[in-house]
């Protein structure tokens, strides 16, 4: 038999809106908190794990390698490998899947893999034009108060000394993921009523989790000193509908679909998993929750549906693992906004999208409702850009081992054009 990695369990932070709960909480100390608390919840002693993989978007230009300053501020031995990835929205499925990779072929037996972003403290970058005129004056020692008098006389207040505002902007289109979004809409006939309609069923099935307890084997609570604790997602509206949503504006073009309601909020948060050998669960007395059968990682021109890598990478992930779409008991679709997972939805049931992109003589297939992000998805819980992949294993994990389901399939949309899927499955039948 091959070695397998196996999930064991995880933890998350609750996810809050970005310059709320968690303004004074970088990507590090959220990333340390969900490390701890899987750590905890599995009573796994620190000195067993031998490696970390974390996914982030917005890295702190002072420490990138978010992975390596997790391991030091979480108490775990200076000992254990550490290293960051970064596939934009994909990042933590991307650290996931390392992970995985790394325990099957010999090289680890317990890793702790997930992702974590605080659009709170993403950098307020200075224009180029500044460093380029004021660095050869403060890099050089020699430089005296006339230098820099006659730096001065050269900066713009307008071009040179504004900070420039953070966006989810394309650098090789400089469209805003928004935008494509509108884009993707208006191409493949998404109407602004079945945006909203979907976006109401997230919050609604995302709240029904929250009430009926099924995220409470991952999330864990969030102290911060003389400030309330959060225990819960924040962002989930229960008492939503298409009457609230619907007075809306649109968010990103005069007259389009897209609203603040059906896309999903900026985020901060941290996810994680742990995965292990078979022989490494046995010896730690851990219980393997799923397994990966397999995997896929696409790539599409920007200037095209932006969003669409779901539609690439779903079908790919289920051929390599010898699967079709009905084999599958939950799709679990990142959902960026509301008119990009109806819009991939629409791609796979097409005979023709299906032929000229896959070279499939038919279509995928149309995806159950009911068993299409059962518990909602990031429209309602948020998205924090690093963390969410590892929401989408954690949840999917516990999903199939305390059902009948037997197999998950995920799909992630991310900026560059890119696209990233796995199939789950139940771990021991």
């Amino acid at each position: 038999m091959p070695r397998r990695a196996v999930v064991v369990g995880g933890a998350r932070t609750p996810f809050v809106r970005a310059f709320a709960e968690y303004t004074d909480l970088d990507t590090i100390a959220l990333g340390v908190i969900a490390v701890q608390g899987a750590l905890q919840r599995l009573g796994l002693p620190y000195a067993a794990v031998e490696a970390l993989v974390w996914g982030g978007v917005i890295l702190p230009p002072a420490s990138p390698n978010t992975g390596r300053e997790i391991v030091l501020d979480s108490g775990l031995p200076p000992t254990v490998q550490a290293w960051t990835v970064s596939r934009a929205c994909a990042s933590s499925l991307q650290a996931i899947t390392d992970a995985a990779a790394l325990i099957e072929r010999g090289e680890a037996d317990v890793v702790v893999a997930g992702g974590s972003d605080s659009t709170s403290n993403a950098a307020i970058t200075m224009p180029e034009t500044l460093v380029r005129k004021a660095g050869p004056v403060v890099m050089n020692s020699k430089a005296g108060p006339k230098d820099y008098l006659g730096l001065l006389g050269k900066l713009s207040v307008k071009r040179d000394l504004l900070p420039r505002q953070p966006q989810v902007a394309e650098r090789s289109t400089g469209e805003l993921m928004g935008q494509a979004a509108e884009r993707m809409a208006a191409r493949n006939g998404v109407g602004r009523p079945d945006q909203d309609a979907f976006a109401v069923q997230s919050h609604q099935r995302a709240a029904a989790a929250i009430a009926a307890g099924r995220f409470d084997d991952e999330v864990v609570p969030v102290h911060r000193k003389g400030r309330e604790t959060v225990y819960k997602d924040t962002i989930v509206r229960a008492d939503t509908s298409l009457e609230k949503i619907g007075k809306l504006r649109p968010a990103f073009a005069r007259d389009g679909t897209l609203t603040a309601a059906n896309s999903s909020a900026l985020t901060d948060g941290a996810a994680c998993v742990v995965l292990m050998s078979e022989d490494a669960a046995k010896k730690h007395g851990q219980t393997p929750l799923a397994h990966f059968r397999s995997w896929s990682y696409v790539g599409v021109d920007p200037r095209d549906q932006l969003l669409m890598g779901p539609a690439l990478a779903m079908p790919q992930a289920l051929e390599r693992a010898g699967l079709s779409l009905a084999d599958c008991d939950r799709v679990d679709l990142h959902e960026a906004f509301a008119a990009q997972v109806l819009s991939v939805l629409k791609m796979l049931e097409s005979d023709a999208f299906c032929q000229e992109r896959l070279g499939r003589e038919r279509a995928l297939g149309a995806v159950d409702p009911a068993r299409l992000n059962v518990h909602g998805g990031s429209v309602a819980l948020g998205h924090p850009f690093g963390a969410t992949g590892a929401r989408m294993v954690l949840t999917m994990a516990h999903e199939l081992h305390r059902t009948e389901a037997r197999t998950a399939l995920l799909g992630v949309c991310a900026a560059g054009g890119l696209g990233a899927a796995a199939v789950m499955e139940r771990h021991g039948g």
